[in-house]
């Protein structure tokens, strides 16, 4: 079992603290706030939370939960401190980091006391980039001490929701973290371990992405349910309802597969389909922000796409499909056909490989070209052969893959300049020639 400090007895330091004491770690709870720290020690809840009095009461009567005003205390005679103090708005609306700052100067300035490794891991929300342009250096500063070799250095990111924290706690739906070391990287583990629960330990700044992301991602969903909810009303129907039938579809509505950086939407569903509800809400005189917004950001994805290949030298293009997704010859609003026609017209020469409009063309079917209101001559623009594509061009742009791409694909890049919108190999970033959209 670990001994552990938790600096903050403000909602996520409280939680925490009696949790681990629950789990059988020793704890320490740290506050300048001497009136919360006397509500812990008598074995009462500085704040309202449901079954945290009870934890707290149990913890104080084990011994393995107290709670001080002495931050040096604290820190010797732990292994590890966990920061969990606030990070309110700054009047700019950055991340407000004196308090993350104050009690890193304050451990840090412990550290120096002390003979054995201790570990540092922030908990309070911080954008990323925090921990190594702030938070390392304000230790370091204090302690006189190197991150990662004298002293362990970690970002554990918090995921609990007021009211049910402690079930959030005991059953997480994400479990993510980095660290600088290895054994700041075991103790997370090893708190962690009895979890039914994937744990997920990356690095620091992408922890730190993770956690504004999730925050995010809740804001735009309730937004999103909002939005649907008042045109609902406005024509009639019962918004929850419809949300929570749409919400039944794990397959596709609540299916990760929409939930992957890359490329615009297109086809024959999404941009009608939006278009359209946002005519019936306008219809009925309500405003539509969300959805609005959903068409402008896809038509800002599009043009992300053109000004990559704008910054790469040469004028003839390999286009790697043209369909608006894979596995189908339908090029109906396709985003791929958008930009292939905005190139085009800038004077790009631009060939095209897609195997699924190849064989509609030379099958002769009567559909052949379906959908394309963009891109001129498309049948004299198609290459058969991915080697040949690839012989003919200055410049790869990667719309969808395709599985015998890949291997030529992946050898190219190391001689022509690629724009990936697909994401050929899950392990490669951007770099040198190579540019991927949104990695």
């Amino acid at each position: 079992m670990a001994r552990i400090s938790i600096f903050g007895i403000g909602y996520v330091g409280t939680v925490a603290a009696a949790c681990l004491a629950r789990d059988g770690h020793t704890v320490i709870a740290a506050d300048v706030d001497q009136s919360k720290v006397d509500s812990i020690n008598a074995g009462k809840t500085p704040i309202v939370e449901n079954g945290l009095e009870e934890l707290i009461e149990t913890g104080v009567a084990s011994g393995r939960l107290t709670a001080t005003t002495d931050a040096r205390k604290a820190v010797l005679e732990t292994d590890a401190s966990f920061v969990c103090v606030g990070t309110p708005s700054a009047p700019d609306g950055s991340v407000g980091l004196d308090y993350v700052l104050s009690v890193c100067t304050a451990i840090g300035s412990a550290l120096s006391l002390k003979d054995t490794f201790h570990s540092v891991i922030v908990r309070s929300t911080i954008v990323p980039g925090s921990m190594e342009k702030s938070c390392i250096p304000a230790l370091e500063a204090s302690s006189g001490m190197t991150a990662g070799e004298e002293f362990g250095v970690g970002y554990f990111p918090e995921f609990l929701r007021e009211s049910t924290a402690i079930e959030d706690y005991y059953d997480p739906g994400l479990i993510v973290f980095g660290a600088l070391d290895q054994k700041t990287d075991d103790i997370l583990t090893e708190i962690n371990g009895q979890l039914n629960c994937e744990i997920s330990s990356v690095n620091l700044r992408t922890a730190e992405m993770i956690k504004y992301t999730s925050n995010c991602w809740r804001a735009v969903k309730i937004t999103f349910a909002n939005e649907i909810g008042n045109i609902a009303k406005a024509v009639g129907l019962d918004g929850q309802e419809v949300m929570r039938v749409l919400c039944s579809d794990m397959k596709v509505n609540m299916s990760p597969y929409f939930m992957r950086p890359g490329f615009a939407f297109g086809g024959s569903c999404l941009p009608k389909d939006l278009r359209a509800l946002r005519f019936l809400a306008r219809s009925n005189n309500v405003p539509s922000p969300m959805l609005d917004v959903a068409l402008s950001a896809n038509e800002a994805q599009i043009r992300r796409a053109e000004h990559l290949v704008d910054n790469l030298v040469g004028r003839s293009i390999g286009m790697v499909g043209i369909s608006f997704k894979a596995g189908t010859d339908d090029l109906r609003e396709s985003p791929l056909a958008a930009l292939a026609d905005r190139l085009i017209k800038k004077g790009y020469d631009l060939k095209i490989y897609d195997p699924f409009v190849q064989e509609a063309y030379d099958e002769a079917m009567s559909g052949a070209g379906r959908g394309n209101d963009y891109v001129e001559n498309l049948e004299q623009r198609l290459v058969s052969s991915i080697d040949a594509l690839i012989e003919q061009s200055d410049i790869l742009l990667v719309g969808n893959k395709y599985s015998e791409v890949v291997e030529p694909l992946s050898k190219a890049a190391s001689t022509l300049p690629m724009v990936d919108l697909a994401r050929l190999n899950n392990k490669v970033t951007s770099n040198g020639n190579y540019e991927g959209i949104c990695w």
